[in-house]
């Protein structure tokens, strides 16, 4: 528990840096149509998905088989992909839907990609699977995955709007940015793994 802490201490100043970029985002592209930010959404959502496969995948692999063992694939693909596809969404359509609905945005709507966009989110996941798997690197994919995360997050949100948004919306979106990739990320890319790991090994 107190290595959680740790981490989630250690990520809260990267995550919040990465929800301000996303205000700034919506405060430039305020105006942009619907069906970009539609397009948008569903290129960082992908993306955070690969990326989250990757890291979660490669923390299951490090710490239960050794960065260059060989590991029994059933549960390495399903650690990898319940970690990536599962969290990906809590963190950038759940979260951000339920943050949409307190806000009172009018537009409010889940948009789950691995159902929506099955053939693309997927297939993603398999991918950051694969990478993983053959690459078990973490620090990078991890940073980039914070701040895919924040930009997917932040398209889902933006499909919400409506035509006017006062500072007390933007300081609610910039608390909900926060929290759909602080909690979520972290569980995915360290907790949620190493919960299937053998106790020797974690």
């Amino acid at each position: 528990m107190n290595r959680i802490l740790k981490e989630l201490e250690h990520h809260a100043p990267f995550t919040a840096f990465g929800a301000l970029t996303g205000i700034i985002l919506m405060v430039v592209f305020r105006d942009m149509p619907h069906e970009v930010e539609h397009k948008l959404f569903y290129i960082f959502h992908p993306l955070h998905v690969v990326l989250s496969a990757v890291v979660t995948t490669a923390m299951y692999k490090i710490y239960q088989c050794g960065a260059r063992g060989k590991c029994r694939i059933l549960p390495l693909v399903l650690v990898g992909y319940a970690g990536a596809v599962g969290i990906a969404t809590l963190s950038d359509s759940l979260i951000p839907f339920v943050g949409e609905s307190l806000l009172g945005l009018p537009h409010a709507h889940v948009h789950a990609g691995f159902i929506e966009e099955w053939y693309i989110v997927n297939p993603a996941a398999f991918l950051g699977i694969a990478i993983g798997y053959f690459w078990p690197r973490t620090k990078f994919p991890h940073a980039g995955h914070v701040l895919i995360s924040t930009w997917a997050s932040l398209f889902h949100v933006m499909m919400a709007l409506g035509d006017e948004t006062t500072l007390f919306v933007y300081a609610g979106i910039f608390v909900f940015l926060f929290i759909s990739v602080w909690l979520p990320c972290c569980v995915s890319d360290i907790i949620f793994p190493l919960l299937f790991v053998k106790e020797k090994r974690s």
